[in-house]
């Protein structure tokens, strides 16, 4: 998600008047605040990222690894402490919340964005082995996003264990997101006789059948075992 968010947003984050990242609920440990001021250092020098929870034992734990102004460790919660960052991550963090209220913590946090502001939000498995995330803005959600170590897949459609909370309950007949995946098993399933090249092979041509058969996928970072598809082919039939 790191790599992900330093490639599609680092425009924005180049331009933000303020380029301050929140990373929400960070967890037990910092490390993924760590990485994530390591990794966005490359793509703007002056990058600040705060470190977000609500437990404050946590927040105590961090504060060894603070090296403020480039990062620091709060307490808080989708209201963002207050704060108007450019960029919001926010991983593992509404999964056990219901549907109503998640789409209700994104609207909070998309509320207390810096104009112009981006909220990634989504979730991966313990390994980091899959993942998926939504791209917002003040709009609301733009995208997609599902990420893969590609040689440990046996189809894509293994990722709907993590699906953002928005869709993971609607990966059933008649739903949008039902129908991608099938359609990325089915183009994972005709890009067999690539696999003795490699899994990344295989991932890269399936999407690329994903775009040829007219989904709206963006084909450039495939070769990272992504494929961003555009929120409205896969959006939740009731909204």
């Amino acid at each position: 998600m790191d790599n992900w968010l330093a490639a599609r947003l680092g425009p924005l984050l180049r331009s933000a008047a303020d380029p301050l990242v929140v990373d929400l609920g960070y967890g037990a440990t910092p490390v993924t605040a760590v990485e994530l001021v390591d990794r966005l250092g490359r793509v703007r020098a002056d990058v600040r990222v705060l470190g977000l929870e609500i437990d404050p034992e946590r927040v105590a734990a961090a504060q060894p690894a603070a090296d403020p102004p480039r990062l620091e460790f709060a307490r808080g919660g989708f209201e963002l402490a207050g704060r108007r960052p450019a960029i919001v991550r926010a991983a593992n963090v509404l999964r056990q919340y219901s549907e109503s209220d998640a789409l209700a913590a994104w609207r909070t946090m998309l509320d207390h964005l810096a104009p112009g502001g981006a909220l990634v939000e989504g979730t991966c498995d313990e390994l980091g082995r899959l993942g998926g995330w939504v791209l917002l803005d003040s709009a609301g959600p733009q995208s997609l996003t599902l990420a893969a170590r590609v040689d440990a897949l046996e189809r894509p459609g293994e990722l709907a264990e993590r699906l953002p909370k928005a869709l993971i309950h609607r990966n059933v007949p008649g739903e949008r997101i039902w129908e991608f995946l099938r359609a990325f098993d089915a183009a994972w399933a005709a890009a067999a006789a690539v696999s003795s090249f490699g899994a990344r092979q295989r991932w890269v041509a399936a999407v690329e059948k994903l775009a040829a058969d007219g989904w709206p996928v963006r084909t450039d970072r495939a070769r990272h075992g992504e494929v961003t598809v555009a929120w409205p082919a896969v959006t939740p039939e009731s909204g």
